[in-house]
């Protein structure tokens, strides 16, 4: 294995040939989940999946696998995945690098006629953005058997068109059930979508887990009235609610550093008037933790701080939860086996937890899973300025090359 390398010019070469689908002004990508965008990324990955001497299978929820077989095609394979769908306003490398570092794994064993003892499966997962169609991780999830086709298929995007409809439409309904198969292990580079790797200098992020996360929609209720005639003693405004609220969130993720995480994402008003205190509030909060004990601790105290906030304001409140994600920690054996290949040759690395969701999330489920992470300039992604060096996207397919090579042996 001292020489098993990847092909770092082709690995970029195929990023900037797929990046140029969808491709926006600013350098980004616009390849949202079952658009016609979708359909040409999905069409290529097939051909040079093909081309590596692959077969190809799409499950009913559309997800791609593109398989080499081993010298024991019965044997349960090893999985890489992730997805090619973009943010609307995504960058190059966010999930289409874990596929097509995937599809290079492939193409190096082929080139090599090297024949492991398990098979090998390449998997684009579908809607992992969750973008135009929410929830995220749709595709994985119901292969995970989080959700089931027929809810997968009901999902709606902004102008009414249902995803079941969208995906017949681009030609990728496959015929084969969305079910989870039997596999020895399964992993996904990316890169990191934070500023961790690359203000510590580390090549290799080796993801230990995937935080937990609560979507909540805190609604407050009041009673609208003049901004002018109406003293502010006798108003019932739910912002003299919201206000304290936002700013105990922020403290409860700091009570909890270094991994506590708080955002505010979205916020809604009725009337939306400017001179008409609203008598409705809506607020998105995304509350995370890694730590599944101290993320429930999260949520409770931040549910006793709305029901004060509203008493004290008096407003009505109420809380929706709108999605829960758990924490989710990897297989021991592959993170190990990770950074074993990152210690072989010879690249700096740290055991890192993912702030994010991925689809690896619910792939945990079903097989013994693994992540890599490489480091991006300045933190950034979801946004048309993510950038990742040609070295550190070879280093992290290298990586996953070695981790990939090894656990197919077994």
């Amino acid at each position: 294995m001292s020489d098993l390398r990847i092909d770092g010019a082709r690995l970029r070469a195929s990023l900037d040939e797929m990046a140029a689908i969808g491709a926006t002004p600013a350098g980004g990508c616009n390849r949202q989940a079952l658009t016609d965008e979708d359909r040409r990324g999905r069409d290529l990955f097939i051909d040079w999946a093909r081309a590596a001497g692959c077969t190809i299978r799409i499950d009913e929820v559309g997800n791609v696998f593109a398989r080499r077989d081993g010298s024991e095609p019965a044997a349960p394979a090893v999985l890489i995945g992730s997805h090619l769908d973009t943010q609307a306003t995504g960058g190059r490398f966010d999930g289409v690098y874990g596929v097509l570092a995937g599809l290079e794994v492939l193409r190096t064993l082929a080139d090599r006629s090297l024949v492991p003892t398990r098979p090998i499966e390449v998997v684009s997962w579908t809607n992992e953005e969750g973008c135009r169609f929410a929830p995220a991780m749709l595709g994985s999830g119901v292969v995970a058997g989080v959700f089931s086709t027929e809810y997968a298929y009901s999902r709606v995007d902004r102008e009414g068109r249902k995803f079941g409809e969208e995906l017949a439409r681009i030609g990728y309904r496959g015929a084969s059930a969305a079910r989870a198969g039997e596999y020895a292990a399964a992993f996904e580079v990316h890169i990191e979508q934070g500023p961790i790797l690359e203000a510590s200098g580390s090549t290799i992020g080796v993801v230990t887990g995937i935080q937990g996360a609560y979507w909540l929609d805190v609604v407050l209720t009041g009673q609208a009235c003049h901004a002018g005639p109406t003293p502010m003693e006798v108003r019932r405004d739910p912002w003299r609610a919201a206000a304290p609220i936002v700013e105990g969130a922020y403290r409860l993720a700091a009570d909890l550093a270094p991994w506590g995480r708080a955002t505010i994402g979205d916020v809604k008003i009725r009337p939306g008037s400017r001179n008409t205190v609203p008598d409705r509030l809506a607020i998105s909060f995304d509350l995370r933790h890694p730590e599944p004990a101290k993320l429930e601790a999260m949520v409770s105290r931040f549910r006793a701080l709305v029901a004060d906030c509203a008493a004290r304001a008096r407003v009505e409140p109420a809380i929706e939860t709108v999605w829960h994600m758990p924490p989710t920690r990897f297989d021991e054996n592959l993170v190990d086996l990770v950074e074993r290949s990152a210690q072989a040759l010879g690249l700096r690395h740290e055991r890192i937890v993912s702030g994010a969701g991925h689809d690896s999330l619910y792939v945990a489920r079903f097989a013994p899973t693994a992540m890599i992470f490489v480091p991006c300039r300045e933190g950034l992604s979801h946004n048309e300025a993510e950038h990742a060096s040609d070295e550190d996207l070879e280093a992290g397919a290298n990586v996953l090359l070695r981790s990939v090579w090894t656990a197919a042996l077994a």
